[in-house]
């Protein structure tokens, strides 16, 4: 249908361009686009008076198209009478957005003329049902589309495939040869690096490697995310890594050479595994574990904060550091606020001196824990993927309506809770000693500098309780006023 001219004045046309990933188009971009619209107006003697683009946005999806909903407000205010698009699925796949295109152009006399489908004439009802029909048509396209992009998805996750999409940390070795890319939002090709997915990126696996260790030693998720502010370590974008960005990183079962699809494992990948299991599986049980503090507060800048405990009377409270009270120095005071205090740096210091002291004497090793007996990390492993194949049997089952709801839930917390005692016992198989690295040192103190305040608090928590208890007044039989009495240890570990 061609909109009459009156009067010699022009029909006013607005363009709507949209391209989500350059295909349904003929593989044609938003510039290509343009140029078949814009012919289309010359053609029929249109003024084009404004041209929307949603550029990379599926109309399919449900996301926002922020100047589709422009256009509609401006066809609302009369801006225009026609509007031009070079396909109406580049309008809508949503039968919802359908009908409110259908109401508007009938409320405003809008007539729609597209470079593929012809004009669509909403203001009949054939035109209406026309329009219905391609867009019922166009949806099930973008169904069918999802559907084969899943199956293709979880064919490759099964297969153990890399299935796309952000670079992993620790993966993607470049080949030497180079492959096209094309800018999404600008349709310019461009040449990159062609890397293979099945291979690690030596200085990011080494990397993972020891965040992990680190972790099985008793190391923070925050340590490690100064570690890389300080190393320059970066996400594979390019970005600072977070705190979010490490623990996500930690508990990828890609680590560990496991594929997952939707959250589930599959299986084995064929990419080259950068940790053993056990020890991905430790350290899966450490940060999920619900005791671990998450959000502990500011970094502790001293050994003993919350660490210590006050021995004051009967006080069993931790104590911390401030300088409040009127003192010249940080003190160790309790929570409690009850008064009294000891100079943290001396404490600490003595503290330090006290278990470097007790790891450099001839029996340390009788410190370290015994290494767990009769754990079979193969057979562990092993069940393990027996259960998770159980339950993802059990899901089938469910899934296609021939197990009820009671039986799949028994079955399913069931499968959990055999699942969660062979990570725990992995777990206790990988993790590691705090203590390790300074038993049998050739210099227990240097090694002892060495391991960074946050390690010092892990070994500490494991091999010794301190307590603070009431000092004696006036000057010590050493000639000073610190009564290194009133520091008590009660050790965790072998004998005294």
């Amino acid at each position: 249908m061609k909109t009459t001219q009156t009067g010699g004045a022009r029909t006013r046309a607005v363009i709507y361009l949209r391209i989500s990933q350059d295909r349904a188009g003929a593989h044609l971009g938003v510039d290509r686009q343009r140029e078949d619209c814009e012919a289309l107006a010359e053609r029929n003697d249109w003024d084009v008076v404004e041209t929307y683009i949603d550029n990379d946005i599926s109309a399919y999806s449900g996301k926002k198209r922020p100047d589709y909903r422009r256009m509609l407000a401006d066809l609302d205010q009369g801006t225009a009478t026609v509007v031009v698009a070079w396909h109406t699925d580049r309008l809508h796949r949503s039968p919802t957005e359908l009908e409110e295109y259908i109401d508007l152009s009938e409320r405003r006399g809008v007539n729609t003329h597209t470079c593929q489908a012809g004009p669509i004439d909403l203001s009949t009802p054939s035109g209406r049902m026309t329009a219905r029909i391609l867009g019922a048509v166009a949806r099930h396209e973008s169904e069918h589309k999802g559907e084969r992009v899943a199956r293709a998805r979880r064919q490759k996750a099964l297969a153990g495939e890399w299935m796309g999409g952000i670079r992993p940390f620790g993966w993607g070795l470049p080949t030497g040869e180079m492959r096209k890319v094309t800018d999404r939002k600008t349709g310019e090709e461009t040449e990159i690096p062609a890397l293979d997915m099945m291979k690690t990126v030596p200085e990011e696996a080494e990397a993972l490697r020891y965040w992990t260790d680190e972790i099985l030693s008793g190391a923070s998720i925050r340590s490690l995310v100064k570690w890389c502010a300080d190393k320059g370590v970066l996400t594979t974008r390019g970005n600072v890594i977070t705190h979010q960005d490490m623990r996500d990183m930690l508990l990828r079962p890609r680590n560990a050479g496991i594929a997952v699809y939707r959250g589930e494992e599959v299986g084995r990948g064929k990419w080259e595994p950068i940790v053993e299991e056990a020890k991905y599986r430790a350290v899966v049980a450490i940060l999920k574990d619900p005791a671990r503090t998450t959000t502990p507060g500011a970094t502790p800048k001293w050994l003993g904060s919350l660490l210590y405990r006050c021995g004051r009377g009967d006080c069993t409270e931790y104590v911390y550091v401030t300088q409040s009270g009127g003192r010249q120095y940080p003190s160790y005071r309790c929570q409690t606020g009850h008064g009294g205090g000891r100079r943290a740096e001396v404490v600490d210091q003595y503290v330090e001196d006290t278990v470097v002291e007790r790891l450099s004497r001839p029996d340390a090793h009788e410190l370290l824990e015994a290494a767990p007996d009769g754990v079979n990390v193969a057979a562990l492993q092993a069940e393990g993927e027996q259960i998770r194949a159980r339950m993802r049997d059990l899901g089938g089952l469910f899934g296609a309506g021939q197990l009820e709801l009671g039986p799949f839930t028994e079955g399913m917390e069931t499968a959990r809770a055999q699942l969660d005692g062979v990570t725990k016992q992995l777990a206790r198989a990988a993790t590691a000693d705090p203590l390790v690295g300074l038993v049998g040192a050739p210099d227990v103190r240097a090694a002892w500098k060495a391991l960074g305040l946050e390690r010092q608090r892990s070994v500490l928590r494991a091999l010794v309780e301190v307590t603070l208890k009431t000092p004696r007044p006036g000057r010590m039989p050493d000639g000073g006023y610190f009564d290194y009495d009133a520091v008590a240890f009660n050790w965790r570990r072998g004998p005294v």
